[in-house]
């Protein structure tokens, strides 16, 4: 059984293109999607912050003073965290942010949005939506009917024509069938999707 997606051009043979409703045709799962988006958030975290411990920061090899009869208190090392210049308590450490999201669960959040936008009237289909030159106008040409709306393009690969086009245009991302992930989809207003990206997404979720 398949479903079928509305066309963005009529040039398209029938203005159809068929999908198959195991990715397509799927219920909305909002906690699952949650967890999805909540993942893919916490992957792109660069989770580089750094401080120097005690055992980090140069000098303090010597004790300052012997341990009795100074009058101060004892003390082992110039670089503790109690003393300036010293070493940070609970020093931060390069880490990953990543959550563990098998891949079974992975696709089918990815099917319950993409079934989600289709029912909406989200999810485009265009064979022509890739500009033939790389001209900012040609390609806002074939968006005007979206207006200020964020739209999504998914492509089959990123050729220089759709790369230098879309750097200018505002609220529009553009990307390809393997790179796609839950945060792209649900940010955008519409998804617009080449027939090629459209069966290799399918092809990935089945």
């Amino acid at each position: 059984m398949s479903l079928k997606v509305p066309a963005l051009n009529s040039a398209d043979s029938a203005g159809e293109v068929e999908v198959s409703e195991g990715v397509f045709g799927k219920d909305y799962n909002e906690a699952l999607i949650h967890q999805l988006v909540v993942k893919t958030m916490a992957g792109q975290r660069s989770g580089t912050k750094a401080q120097k411990n005690r055992a980090d920061v140069s000098g303090g090899g010597a004790k300052p003073w012997k341990q009795k009869g100074a009058g101060r208190a004892r003390s082992g090392t110039i670089r503790s965290p109690l003393w300036k210049g010293g070493g940070a308590t609970f020093a931060a450490r390069p880490r990953s942010f990543d959550q563990k999201l098998n891949k079974k669960m992975y696709r089918a959040g990815i099917r319950s949005i993409l079934s989600e936008l289709l029912r909406s009237n989200r999810l485009l289909v265009s064979s022509d939506i890739i500009p033939t030159t790389p001209k900012t106008k040609e390609l806002a040409a074939k968006l005007k009917d979206f207006g200020s709306s964020r739209v999504l393009i998914v492509a089959d690969e990123l050729d220089e024509n759709i790369y230098l086009s879309s750097r200018n245009i505002a609220r529009l991302e553009v990307t390809t069938a393997n790179e796609l992930d839950a945060v792209m989809l649900i940010a955008a207003e519409n998804v617009i999707a080449t027939p090629a990206a459209l069966k290799a997404i399918e092809a990935q979720l089945l």
